[in-house]
């Protein structure tokens, strides 16, 4: 049996794969106001706080898919309040900074703003 205070034994999740294929789906997955950028991922999986992570991040026009590091730092648990997805937040690595510049070149504007526009 652990001690409570004891760290949980480490678990190998594998790697996450995120498909962001429009801006809508970028803006309410990105979370700006986590330090280094956030990012949320759906997902059925159980993971802890301070967790680490790695993802294939397959971002709209992207020819390649971006390989993401970092720490879970949010976590929606199956059947959340309000119908909200289940799924992890999760903070990128300070060495991923080209992935918050594609992201926020992405979204330029929207950030500011506190929604995007659509044009038909």
């Amino acid at each position: 049996m652990l001690h409570p205070m004891a760290p949980s034994p480490r678990v190998s999740h594998g790697i996450l794969s995120l498909v962001i294929k429009s801006k809508d789906e970028l803006y309410r997955s990105y979370m700006p106001h986590i330090k280094n950028g956030g990012i949320f991922v759906p997902t059925l999986r159980d993971y802890h706080l301070g967790e680490e992570v790695f993802m294939l991040l397959d971002l709209m026009e992207e020819p390649d898919k971006i390989p993401v590091t970092g720490k879970v730092v949010w976590v929606t648990p199956r059947g959340a309040q309000g119908g909200k997805k289940a799924g992890i937040g999760i903070q990128l690595s300070a060495e991923d900074n080209t992935v918050v510049s594609k992201i926020e070149t992405y979204l330029a504007g929207a950030l500011g703003s506190g929604r995007l526009t659509h044009t038909m």
